[in-house]
């Protein structure tokens, strides 16, 4: 099959379109989808370079070369050469022993991409990541639990589904364990990206008021999205306009993948009592912080990766109703891959870029 091999951590030249890699074969409990396209996102990146490994955590430098060849995974795990993509919308064609049968066969899909242990599934150690741990969705076939398919009915394009898995996940863990609410005032960070866009209109869902941060050009689209208020990112009193949009200066959750700077700008905005929760930091990890501020605030913090059970169940539900729509910047074929992820990475897009493989 054509697939889209990451041979080591380090720059795009680790990446290889091939047209002779075997079809894999599902195992037990397994299915094997025929991907009709998968989407791009930061983790593939941050896979790409080793930006997950042990020996990275605490350190500034974010070059390729400075991880351990087999580590830089979700869990420490990564072994090359790997097939990375997290965003599968597909066909399922067949299953492996226990999963010949299942209803799912011959179905279009949506892939949740973390793959939980089936006994512990709230055990985050455990939690496994299609594209990293195992082999995602940049090529024709891919493998995958057959508990983490999920039929869709829904209109929509196979590549606009493909716009959602990684993204609007990551959104809706954020959104759930910030505990977002009716009337909340939220702001959120790195709006026009996948999972800000998608952090939109999921806030919206919940009947929040939402402040998005982004650059000047890209407001209108987040409007139309939901966004009650757009706040220039390279404002010179961000902290100032953002409390300027709140309802009585007040906000209560703030929706973080930026860090960086605006970490030390926007956390003190936070009302007393109000929720930080994170899912990336695109302009750096290293951050200064006034312990007191989390501690006299009585400010809570989060974290957030490892998916719980369910948070993709609810993602689809969005999509099928509507609530949740694709913002498709744009698409390239397979073998195109490597200016997709510079294109990615440029971030000049609003919304998700997405590989097409088959139709």
């Amino acid at each position: 099959m054509k697939a889209v091999l990451l041979t080591g951590h380090g720059d795009v030249d680790q990446l290889h379109y091939r047209d002779d890699v075997p079809v894999p074969r599902p195992g037990a409990g397994e299915v094997l989808i025929q991907v009709s396209a998968c989407g791009l996102n930061n983790t593939d990146v941050n896979t790409r370079i080793g930006w997950y490994a042990s020996e990275m955590r605490g350190a500034t430098g974010e070059g390729p070369g400075e991880v351990a060849a087999e580590s830089g995974g979700w869990t420490g795990g990564l072994v090359f050469p790997r097939i990375q993509g997290a965003d599968v919308c597909g066909r399922v064609v067949a299953g492996g022993p226990g999963a010949e049968s299942a209803d799912v066969i011959g179905r279009r899909v949506l892939v949740d991409p973390w793959v939980l242990d089936p006994d512990t599934p709230h055990d985050r150690s455990l939690a496994r990541y299609l594209g990293s741990e195992l082999d995602g969705g940049f090529a024709e076939y891919c493998v995958v639990p057959a508990v983490n398919v999920y039929p869709v009915v829904s209109d929509l394009s196979d590549v606009e589904l493909a716009t959602f898995a990684c993204s609007s996940v990551a959104a809706e863990n954020m959104l759930a364990k910030g505990a977002v609410g009716e009337g909340d005032v939220v702001v959120i960070t790195g709006a026009s990206g996948g999972v800000g866009t998608a952090a939109i209109q999921l806030a919206r869902a919940r009947r929040a008021r939402v402040i998005a941060v982004a650059a000047h050009a890209k407001a209108d689209v987040l409007r139309e999205l939901g966004a009650d208020v757009v706040v220039d990112r390279a404002s010179p009193d961000l902290a100032g306009d953002v409390r300027a949009a709140a309802a009585e200066g007040v906000v209560d959750v703030l929706v973080d993948v930026v860090g960086g700077s605006m970490f030390e700008q926007l956390v003190p905005v936070l009302r007393q009592g109000g929720c930080y929760v994170t899912a990336g930091a695109i302009a750096g990890p290293i951050v200064e912080f006034d312990l007191r501020l989390l501690i006299y605030g009585d400010l809570r913090f989060e974290g957030a990766t490892v998916c719980p059970p369910g948070t993709f169940a609810a993602v689809v539900a969005h999509i099928e109703s509507g609530s949740l729509r694709p913002v498709l910047a744009a698409t390239y074929p397979l073998h195109q891959f490597v200016a997709a992820q510079q294109a990615f990475i440029a971030k000049q897009h609003v919304g998700n870029i997405v590989v097409e493989i088959s139709s």
